[in-house]
């Protein structure tokens, strides 16, 4: 099962309290004031990777903290800083916070601070002065405060296969790129969005079957009609064994519209799927009828062909 969203809490580690303490060996009975200062509290980062279900980590797991800094030490030893703490999540994916802030990480690789940790207090060694030898003001370190975050997954993918149920997307998805997807004659077979990469390295997103309501939230609904909005191109497919070809593309498309008018005006090329299941005659009377591009069969490798090429030639 997919996670593309969670709710968690983190926070950045605690800077450490500075120390007041004072030298004293046999030959410096009163050597001062020698108290450090306390260690810097770990920062808690969000690193973007490659993998789409790195959110699933977040499914039980809800607070994350950043190591504390330690006290100051004597001899005027800043005390340790504490470990950063470092949360993969998936490329994509956008952090919000409760102040209406956000961030949306775009790359692989790409690191974003999270959670600061607090600074570390002074100890007594930096309050000495030629009026005060014998300070015993300390400076506790600084405490962070937790943050509520929403990370939200919106995948990345250059080409979205939009279409009702069993249109035949997963069959396209398998052989155009790499992807193993699991695919059977009945709808709703794909319950969350599936990735491939092209041999021109173009990445498609399967997207799971929509239907009338989808844009309100009905059936899969809104949790996957996000992960199309950053799409470049979309790919609507029709599959040929539809006893009502202008209804079916008009459902997809009115969900679009009633989701958003910027989702719904991206560039979108129709594609009839199943073509193998009716004559060239046939065939190409639906083609004129629905103004598609092209049909396409999986059995059919040319027709396939035809379909990278288009895809390759739409997005430059």
């Amino acid at each position: 099962m997919l996670i593309d969203e969670a709710r968690i809490t983190i926070k950045g580690g605690n800077g450490g309290d500075g120390l007041v303490h004072f030298y004293s060996d046999a030959f410096r009975p009163k050597g001062g004031p020698d108290g450090g200062k306390g260690g810097n509290g770990g920062n808690l980062y969000f690193k973007a990777v490659s993998d789409i279900s790195r959110l699933n980590l977040f499914r039980y797991s809800k607070k994350f903290a950043a190591q504390d800094g330690q006290k100051g030490g004597p001899n005027n030893r800043t005390g340790r800083n504490g470990k950063d703490v470092v949360l993969e999540v998936p490329i994509g994916t956008v952090i919000s916070y409760d102040n209406g802030t956000s961030h949306e990480l775009t790359t692989v690789g790409e690191i974003f601070l999270g959670a600061k940790g607090g600074r570390g207090g002074w100890g007594n060694w930096h309050f000495r002065s030629a009026t005060n030898q014998t300070p015993q003001e300390f400076q506790p370190g600084q405490k962070v405060d937790p943050k509520n975050i929403f990370l939200q997954l919106k995948l990345i993918a250059d080409v979205g296969f939009i279409g009702l149920p069993n249109a035949g997307k997963s069959s396209l998805l398998n052989e155009l790129t790499s992807a193993n997807v699991k695919v059977a004659n009945y709808p709703f077979t794909t319950l969350e969005p599936n990735l491939g990469v092209t041999k021109g390295n173009k990445v498609i997103a399967d997207i799971p079957g929509l239907i009338e309501g989808a844009g309100t939230g009905k059936g899969l609904g809104i949790k996957f009609l996000k992960h199309i909005e950053r799409t470049k191109l979309l790919i609507h497919c029709l599959a040929v064994d539809n006893p009502d070809l202008k209804t079916a593309y008009d459902i997809v498309r009115r969900e679009l519209t009633n989701y958003s008018s910027c989702l719904a005006s991206k560039k979108e090329i129709l594609i009839l799927t199943k073509s193998d299941l009716l004559d060239s005659t046939s065939l190409k009377k639906v083609e004129k009828a629905m103004k598609a591009k092209l049909s396409v069969s999986i059995i059919n490798t040319d027709s396939l062909k035809k379909l990278n090429d288009l895809i390759a030639a739409e997005l430059g």
